[in-house]
């Protein structure tokens, strides 16, 4: 199994997975964005984006897909299955933080940050912040009365999923913006193994 990873971007949640998980994979960091900085990178994935995962025959760049796949044929505990009450909140949940959460947030990065100074645009960036934040309501009201995890009574995919979007809100600086309850649930998820092992990984 081989991971393509760029430190903390979407990439970070198959890492994060497969911490959770114990599986042994190697991992290969790149200089984001890779597609700009990595050029022979465009041989392995045409997209030029991270993640990318390579396991047996299988090969896939979708953050959210991957946690999925992991989870359900290797995770255990962090998949949950068609028979449980909650398989289909765990399904909304987990790309949930992808589709509705880091989207946004994307487009906050690049008219921030990753443009040209020419062809930034603050007003943008405001806008995609404001359906950010109004789209974390949804998480802030399922922890507030004080479960632990989003679904299911444990932890799972679903929580990596969403987690990482708080992540990445910290990163840009808007992380105190968010609701009390996800920011004490994210204080949390912090303190785990797993969440602690990736990000050692990623520091070599």
């Amino acid at each position: 199994m081989k991971l393509w990873h760029c430190s903390d971007a979407r990439s970070f949640r198959v890492l994060w997975t497969l911490c959770e998980i114990g599986l042994d994979y190697e991992l290969v960091l790149l200089p984001f964005p890779p597609r700009w900085r990595e050029p022979g990178y465009l041989d392995i994935n045409p997209l030029g984006t991270i993640p990318f995962l390579e396991d047996g025959t299988a090969r896939m760049t979708e953050s959210a897909a991957i946690c999925e796949y992991l989870a359900v044929k290797y995770g255990g505990p962090l998949a949950v299955a068609p028979t449980e009450d909650d398989y289909g909140a765990w399904l909304n949940w987990l790309h949930h933080g992808e589709a509705t959460l880091t989207f946004p947030q994307t487009l906050v990065f690049r008219y921030l940050t990753l443009e040209k100074p020419e062809n930034r645009n603050p007003k943008v960036a405001a806008d995609y912040l404001k359906w950010f934040l109004a789209r974390t309501r949804l998480a802030e009201a399922a922890l507030s009365d004080g479960r632990a995890y989003l679904c299911a009574g444990r932890f799972t995919v679903a929580d990596i999923s969403v987690a990482y979007a708080l992540q990445f809100a910290e990163t840009l600086g808007h992380l105190d913006q968010v609701g009390p309850n996800l920011r004490a649930w994210w204080d949390r998820l912090q303190q785990r193994e797993g969440f602690r092992a990736a990000k050692a990984a990623q520091a070599v």
